[in-house]
């Protein structure tokens, strides 16, 4: 905070008002992410729970899919309209469609019309968001004088994670103040509700902006680009920097950022079963000391380069998801751990082909729900279902032999076929927890492994702002930067949530979803090594010279 006070007035407004919106408009987009297990029960058949589970994932993951597309509409307006009223747009916009979701009825309501609303609403704020990031980013850098761009768009790299801890300290605050039963029937709207009253506030704030120097001084010269699309894509020179920035930085960078984040909470929430409000507040208290570290990794990447930092990231988190996950797993739920080392349940199945065929059968079932979610109707689909809604994982095998069933295995009993009652019995002397003890909960070890993974967030996400705006020209940067950026946090890091819990759900190893993220960002480690520049000593009023027809 003392470099911020330190600042003069005009650049104080600039950083302040461009994150104070960006916040509200992360934690808009965040609710959603946040309460995506919760919404399986109110905006989907009933009927199968992991279904309806990977369905809210996936709905998640629709606003995700559609932000380079929101990019591509926004940059272009950024690039020939300007900074300042591009951004303004996105957050009218994306306020809207999520207060919008504080009113919509559920599917006991209106049946399948509450999904199909609901994906409009978030096509929308997939849309909104694309636009948004490029336009903060760019202008507060553009603002930041030479040498000094890693710590002004530091603090932008912040808004996210305070926007996801707003998101939870209203929930959570919801859910420690009213009852289950009252969160379910209408304590749910109040977060989307909210963002009427964060809107108008944002508003307001951006107004007070005026256009970033460095563009205005361009446009005065003349040295736009006509045809921003164009240039940024079907010309080589630039377009192969777009793939090197996408497949060297942001693709790595978007799945330790999530990973780090939202799949964190689920993997608490939703696998080690702990209590919502806890977890909550355990990765509220890791995004308060992640914040610090963003700004510092964006100072720091002033000093040394943003290369060297984001490439240790992403190798730190390849080489350490699967400890530092498997330590949560003994820190939370003890009793979890316990129970898998003493007593692990295997499932033999004809569906058991090899891990890779393993993976894609993950993803191909995973699909098929979603698209068509039903009740299970074969026995794996019957006792993968029984015991993933019951938090117990399991390993698959092969069948015996020849018409074999399936068949439950636990502590030296076997049980063939699907029985729910013989497989509770079966597991029973087992002693798999329904949910995690938390008086048995070492939580100070949870909080430094949370954090573990928020310094990895940091060194990856603080310096990329700064990377990306000095690795394009000065022309077509909102354009150009804004693909690669949510094409690798959208679809690369948006659908880790359901992919990583797709594999998991289908194999029932609670840790092999987490070979996504670590091959993603072993790839961007190699990539970005071999392929990308240092930028931090690029003069951006330079980089508007560069003449374009």
């Amino acid at each position: 905070m003392a470099d911020l006070a330190a600042l003069d007035r005009k650049h104080r407004l600039v950083i302040i008002a461009s994150s104070l919106g960006t916040v509200f408009e992360w934690y808009d987009f965040y609710i959603y992410g946040t309460l995506a297990a919760f919404f399986g029960k109110l905006f989907f058949p009933p009927g199968n729970e992991s279904a309806s589970y990977l369905s809210s994932l996936a709905l998640f993951g629709v606003g995700f899919s559609v932000r380079p597309f929101g990019a591509l509409f926004f940059g272009r307006l950024g690039d020939l309209v300007g900074r300042k009223y591009t951004f303004l747009v996105t957050i009218i916009v994306m306020g809207l469609s999520t207060a919008l979701v504080g009113l919509l009825p559920t599917y006991s309501g209106i049946g399948f019309m509450a999904p199909v609303i609901l994906v409009v609403l978030r096509l929308a704020q997939g849309l909104a968001l694309g636009g948004e990031y490029g336009g903060a980013a760019i202008y507060v850098a553009e603002h930041a004088p030479h040498g000094k761009r890693g710590l002004f768009t530091g603090w932008i790299q912040t808004t996210a994670t305070l926007g996801l801890f707003l998101a939870l300290m209203v929930i959570g605050g919801l859910r420690a103040v009213i009852s289950p039963e009252q969160f379910a029937a209408w304590g749910w709207r109040v977060p989307f509700l909210l963002s009427f009253l964060l809107l108008g506030v944002s508003v307001y704030i951006r107004l007070k902006l005026e256009e970033s120097p460095v563009f205005a001084e361009m446009k005065a010269e003349g040295k736009q680009s006509k045809a921003p699309l164009t240039d940024s894509f079907m010309r080589w020179e630039n377009g192969k920097i777009v793939l090197k920035a996408l497949f060297g930085a942001t693709a790595g960078q978007g799945v330790v950022w999530y990973g780090g984040q939202f799949y964190a909470l689920y993997f608490l929430t939703t696998t080690l079963k702990v209590d919502y409000v806890r977890a909550y507040w355990l990765i509220a208290a890791s995004l308060v000391i992640g914040a610090g570290m963003l700004i510092g990794a964006g100072r720091l990447s002033d000093l040394i380069g943003r290369k060297p930092i984001i490439m240790a990231g992403l190798l730190l988190a390849a080489l350490t998801y699967q400890p530092v996950f498997r330590g949560l797993t003994r820190a939370a739920n003890p009793a979890l751990a316990d129970a898998m080392g003493r007593a692990p349940v295997v499932l033999a199945t004809g569906e058991f082909h090899g891990r890779l065929a393993l993976a894609i059968d993950a993803l191909k079932d995973a699909a098929r729900k979603i698209v068509l979610p039903s009740t299970p109707k074969t026995e794996t689909d019957k006792a993968r279902n029984f015991l993933n809604s019951r938090g117990i994982p399991f390993t698959l095998a092969p069948l015996g032999g020849p018409g074999a069933r399936v068949s439950l295995s636990v502590g030296g009993t076997t049980v063939a076929g699907f029985d729910e009652k013989a497989y509770d019995a079966a597991l029973a002397p087992a002693g798999y927890p329904k949910k995690a003890d938390l008086a048995a909960m070492n939580s100070p070890m949870v909080l430094a492994l949370l954090t573990v993974l928020l310094a990895y967030v940091a060194m990856v996400y603080g310096p990329i702002a700064a990377f990306l705006v000095e690795l394009f020209p000065t022309q077509i940067r909102y354009t150009s930067m804004s693909l690669p950026y949510h094409i690798g946090n959208g679809w690369f890091g948006g659908f880790l949530p359901l992919i990583a819990t797709s594999i998991v759900v289908f194999t029932g190893d609670i840790y092999s979803g987490l070979w996504f993220p670590i091959g993603v960002a072993a790839m961007s480690l190699v990539v970005g090594a071999i392929l990308l520049p240092e930028t931090k000593d690029r003069d951006l009023r330079g980089l508007a010279d560069i003449p374009f027809p």
